[in-house]
């Protein structure tokens, strides 16, 4: 069974509610380093446990840290919402300079270090807590996510005998140790399934069960990887026909291919115009078919090698293909294809003379009434 705790949890752009800010920016639901910045400080508006002489305890931190950047915090608890002649600590706060010497004396004056990175435990005491936030970077900037207080909950030290909880703190303490590790594990197991729920996990987990499903995150085609897992019992049941051979061709190159199979061609059907042509074209092998896609499908030969060598998975067993990509008009024989946007027109005026070049698709003559 899972072990009551409650929870003071902050990780939405209005629960970032800064009293003094200096270098730290909003970037959605989370915070970080203002562009340019390597270093910046925030302090939040304070935190109402509504109990007089509460005890604080333990943080952690949903964060984004890269190598050479870091998170520190600083806390400060009281009974009382005032501070000196200021109606409250709010109040306090934003009468200081951002960024001024004057406002960091003060700032390092009233706040006790906490600690570093995203696990540690506040020693102190009073029914309100504000917490100063200072980040750190000279790279990549840290961004936080989500703030968590560990409010109240069972602890070890519930379960042991009365005489563990005299004379001081330093028995729960050292056990909180063990508790937090214990009360991690027993989160990450009660969140477990959510975690497997493809339509709501991102990042490396999602390419994990994407794995688990034998789906290449770097094969979409403009699907994302979260609708290929759902499709993806559909699409190996007809991996092999020629939809699925389509929809593969797809999703490597983005292009919508033609597809050629041999019993579309065959030239010894009886109904076949010009058989000798088609034995040229096609061949004979029954286990052959052609993939036609355009010439700019692919930006590089390498990449087109690497089309090749992917697809020959992505086929039945016994069978080949040939790639044939179309240029603009491919004349092939008595056959063209035409690609995308070509054009077939009126005629137009030329000159032939020494300087002139006729290219293979030209025809001469006739006149516009015969539409040829």
């Amino acid at each position: 069974m899972k072990r009551l705790q409650r929870q003071l949890v902050l990780n939405k752009a209005e629960d970032w509610r800064a009293a003094y800010c200096w270098g730290v920016v909003p970037e959605g639901d989370s915070l970080t380093l203002a562009p340019g910045a390597r270093r910046g400080v925030i302090c939040l508006w304070g935190l109402d446990s509504g109990e007089k002489g509460f005890s604080w305890g333990r943080v952690s931190l949903d964060c984004r840290l890269a190598q050479d950047s870091l998170i520190r915090t600083r806390a400060y608890a009281a009974d009382v919402a005032p501070y000196g002649d200021y109606p409250t600590m709010e109040a306090y706060l934003a009468s200081l300079a951002p960024g001024s010497p004057e406002a960091e004396e003060a700032l390092e004056a009233l706040f006790i270090p906490a600690g570093e990175g995203d696990d540690f435990y506040i020693d102190q005491s009073g029914r309100y807590l504000w917490l100063m936030l200072e980040f750190f970077a000279s790279g990549p900037a840290p961004g936080l996510e989500a703030l968590r207080l560990h409010m109240a909950g069972d602890h070890m030290l519930d379960y042991l005998p009365a005489i563990y909880r005299e004379g001081g703190d330093f028995t729960k303490r050292f056990l909180s140790i063990f508790d937090s590790i214990m009360m991690d594990m027993e989160q990450a197991i009660y969140d477990l399934p959510a975690r497997f729920d493809y339509e709501n996990t991102t990042g490396a987990m999602l390419e994990y069960l994407a794995d688990w499903m034998c789906v290449e995150a770097e094969e979409g085609g403009g699907e994302t990887l979260a609708d290929r897992i759902r499709t993806a019992q559909a699409d190996y049941e007809s991996l092999y026909t020629v939809a699925g051979i389509k929809r593969s061709v797809k999703r490597l190159t983005g292009r919508e291919p033609l597809l050629i199979e041999s019993a579309d061609v065959d030239p010894n059907r009886p109904d076949c115009a010009n058989s000798a042509l088609y034995r040229r074209l096609y061949g004979e092998n029954p286990y052959q078919f052609f993939i036609l896609l355009p010439e700019d499908a692919f930006h590089s030969r390498a990449q087109m090698e690497a089309f090749l060598e992917r697809m020959q998975r992505l086929i039945p067993a016994g069978t080949e293909f040939e790639l044939v990509l179309l240029k603009r008009c491919v004349q092939l024989d008595r056959h063209t294809y035409l690609g995308v946007n070509t054009m077939v027109s009126d005629y137009v005026p030329v000159v032939i003379d020494e300087n002139t070049t006729i290219h293979y698709d030209t025809m001469i003559g006739g006149n516009k009434v015969e539409g040829r």
